[in-house]
C-alpha cells in the first residue's frame, strides 16, 4: 500500500476513534510525507506509533510523535491562515512543515531547538520551505538573540518542567502556549491562554513526551526526584478516578517528601557496592508499600506506560496486515 493510502486509512481510523481533526489538518497530513523527515523505518507511524528520526551517541533517540498526538496538537493550536507560530523542539521538521502548510504563505513558523544535531537534521529536510526559520538556541531558558515581538501561537514539542520566563512574558493577548509540562516520566498537556495579561491554564490530559533537549534524554534508571514526579502524577490520576483513599494518599505524599529529601548525587540502585535492597530509595519504597499495596499494579503501569494509539490497526480491518510488524 502506498504511503498516501496508508495515511488515508490512518486518518479514517483516527476520526472513527474521536481524534479531533479539521479538513486543513487532514489535508496537510496527506500532503506532507512523514518518510521525508526520517531515515528510519516508518511503518510504525501508520500503526499510530512514534517513530525515530535521530539517535544520539549515548543511545537516546528523538522521535516524531504518534499521528494521534500530532493531530491533537494541531487541533488545539487553532491554526488559521496568516498565523505566526513558534515551535520549541524541532521534531525532525515534520510538525513545522504541517503547520507551514496550514498557515499558508502569509504565515510564518519559527523553530527553536538547543541541539545542533537536531537543527542540522531539520534544516536539511526544510530547504524548500521559505516561511520556516530553524534556529539553534543556547538554552530553553534564555531568550534567543534578535527574536523580538509578542508570541501568539507557541507549541512546545517535548517535556519541560515549567515554561521559560521569556515565553511567559511575551505571549500576546488571546495568544496561547501548548506544552507538556511535568517530570521526565509523565506530564500534563497544558494550554495556557493569555487573558488580561494572565496565562490561564486548561488541562488537556496526561501525556508522556521525551525532553525537548536530546542531551537530557539519556537512558538510565529512575532517580528519586523522577519517581517523586511519577507519584505526584499518580495521586492526581487516582483522585480523578476516585481510586485512592485518604490514608493511601497521605502515605504516598509522605513517600514523595522522603524521596525529594534524598541527595541529588545518590548513585542509582546497583551501581555501587551496596545491595539493591539496601539502596535508600528502595528502602523507602519497601517501608511505605504496605500502606498502598493495592495500588502497586497501577503505579507499575505509570512507570512503564502503554502508549495510546487510537489510530492503530484494527484486527478486523479489511486491508491486509502482518501482525508481527505491529505488536499484535
Amino acid at each position: 500500500m502506498s504511503e498516501q493510502n496508508e495515511m488515508k486509512a490512518l486518518l479514517k481510523r483516527l476520526e472513527n476513534n474521536g481524534v479531533p481533526m479539521t479538513d486543513e489538518i487532514k489535508q496537510a497530513m496527506l500532503e506532507i510525507e512523514v518518510g521525508y523527515f526520517t531515515d528510519f523505518e516508518t511503518s510504525d507511524y501508520f500503526a499510530d506509533r512514534p517513530i525515530t528520526f535521530l539517535q544520539s551517541e549515548n543511545g537516546a533517540v528523538k522521535t516524531i510523535s504518534a499521528p494521534h498526538m500530532i493531530a491533537t496538537l494541531l487541533h488545539h493550536l487553532e491554526l488559521k491562515k496568516g498565523n505566526d507560530v513558534v515551535i520549541i523542539g524541532c521534531k525532525s521538521g515534520y510538525i513545522a512543515a504541517l503547520i507551514a502548510l496550514i498557515v499558508g504563505e502569509k504565515g510564518t513558523v519559527k523553530v527553536l531547538d538547543p541541539s545542533q544535531n537536531v537543527i542540522q537534521h531539520a534544516k536539511s529536510r526544510l530547504t524548500h520551505w521559505p516561511t520556516i526559520e530553524v534556529r539553534h538556541i543556547e538554552s530553553l531558558h534564555i531568550s534567543p538573540i534578535a527574536f523580538p515581538g509578542e508570541l501568539n501561537r507557541v507549541l512546545v514539542t517535548g517535556q519541560i518542567k515549567e515554561l521559560p520566563q521569556w515565553i511567559i512574558s511575551r505571549v500576546s493577548e488571546s495568544g496561547f502556549v501548548i506544552a507538556p509540562i511535568g517530570g521526565i516520566t509523565g506530564q500534563k498537556l497544558m494550554k495556557l491562554e493569555c487573558q488580561e495579561g494572565e496565562l490561564l491554564p486548561t488541562d488537556l490530559g496526561h501525556v508522556s513526551f521525551g525532553p525537548v533537549n536530546i542531551a537530557d534524554a539519556g537512558i538510565g534508571p529512575v532517580s528519586p526526584n523522577e519517581l517523586a514526579d511519577i507519584l505526584e502524577l499518580a495521586i492526581e490520576t487516582f483522585q480523578e478516578m476516585e481510586l485512592i483513599s485518604e490514608e493511601e494518599q497521605c502515605s504516598i505524599t509522605d513517600l514523595i517528601i522522603d524521596l525529594r529529601d534524598l541527595p541529588d548525587d545518590l548513585p542509582p540502585p546497583g551501581e555501587d557496592n551496596t545491595a539493591i535492597e539496601d539502596h535508600p530509595m528502595i528502602r523507602l519504597l519497601y517501608q511505605a508499600s504496605p500502606s498502598f499495596i493495592r495500588l502497586w499494579p497501577l503505579l507499575h503501569l505509570m512507570v512503564q506506560p502503554n502508549l495510546a494509539n487510537p489510530g492503530g490497526y484494527d484486527i478486523d480491518r479489511d486491508e491486509e496486515f502482518d501482525s508481527d510488524n505491529f505488536g499484535i
